[in-house]
């Protein structure tokens, strides 16, 4: 059996952008799709506790996975406003340009990831081929107590760090990922506040303006977590034209997206 070549430079570049250094993962050949992840999660992060294991893609696609603005190993700083959803946005465009200028790319977000994607494809449909979806975050009548929530851990992560580790550790785990380790997130300690910040400020594109995406578009969501509603997931594929919507009943589920996401996004560029 041949050996993979050893991992190189080009493998992990570091793209920079105004404010910060976006540090990414590169594998496989074929047309780009950019891996954006959740809030407060990274590369690592998601490596170690999340349960789509996305290398399938990396089979017929180049798979970009990226640690966003302030997370993981990207730089950034203490300004809420450039973790906005849809400063966020302008991050994946110029990822997009990046890796593939003359040709439109695919986006596979979680949570903030979707978030992201949802914004940039609104801002340059013309940059991407198709989207996969995951983990829809709560969004316009149901953002407001989320947006409590993120302002709340925001306050302990600048003046009580203990505090938030105690509010973390009290959170109820989605009954979906009972008995999963979930990990505590990958954000530098002086970052996390305007982080959380940025995440309280933002919300979805409003549902009418999501009618103008009109690229392949599937939508995953899983159940039991009120952080990321199936309502908010059920409104996104409503309103974007031929959406696909599939909604995971248990953890085994969740872990299948990652081939779900390679086999839709073949079909997309055939």
């Amino acid at each position: 059996m041949p050996q993979r070549p050893a991992p190189s430079a080009a493998d992990f570049p570091v793209v920079p952008l105004p404010g910060a250094r976006i540090a990414c993962t590169v594998r496989g050949a074929g047309p780009t799709a950019l891996l954006a992840h959740g809030v407060t999660c990274s590369r690592a992060h998601d490596a170690r506790y999340g349960l789509p294991d996305y290398t399938p893609v990396a089979a017929h696609h180049r798979l970009v996975a990226y640690d966003a603005r302030g997370h993981g190993e990207s730089g950034g700083r203490p300004e809420p406003d450039a973790y906005e959803w849809g400063a966020l946005a302008g991050d994946m465009l110029a990822l997009a340009d990046h890796f593939s200028p003359e040709a439109p790319v695919a986006a596979i977000g979680c949570s903030m990831g979707t978030a992201t994607a949802l914004h940039a494809a609104l801002r340059a449909p013309d940059r991407f081929f198709a989207l996969v979806l995951t983990a829809v975050p709560t969004a316009w009548e149901t953002r407001a107590a989320q947006a409590g929530l993120y302002r709340r851990m925001a306050a302990l992560a600048a003046e009580d760090p203990a505090g938030l580790d105690a509010l973390r550790a009290a959170a109820p785990v989605p009954p979906i990922f009972a008995g999963r380790e979930q990990g505590t997130g990958d954000v530098r300690a002086s970052l996390l506040p305007a982080v959380l910040e940025g995440a309280a400020r933002s919300d979805l594109p409003a549902p009418e303006t999501l009618a103008r995406i009109t690229v392949p578009t599937l939508v995953l969501a899983w159940d039991t977590d009120p952080g990321h509603p199936v309502s908010s997931a059920e409104t996104v594929a409503r309103h974007i034209p031929g959406a696909r919507l599939s909604v995971a009943r248990t953890a085994p589920e969740v872990e299948e997206w990652g081939q779900v996401a390679a086999d839709f996004l073949r079909e997309a560029g055939d």
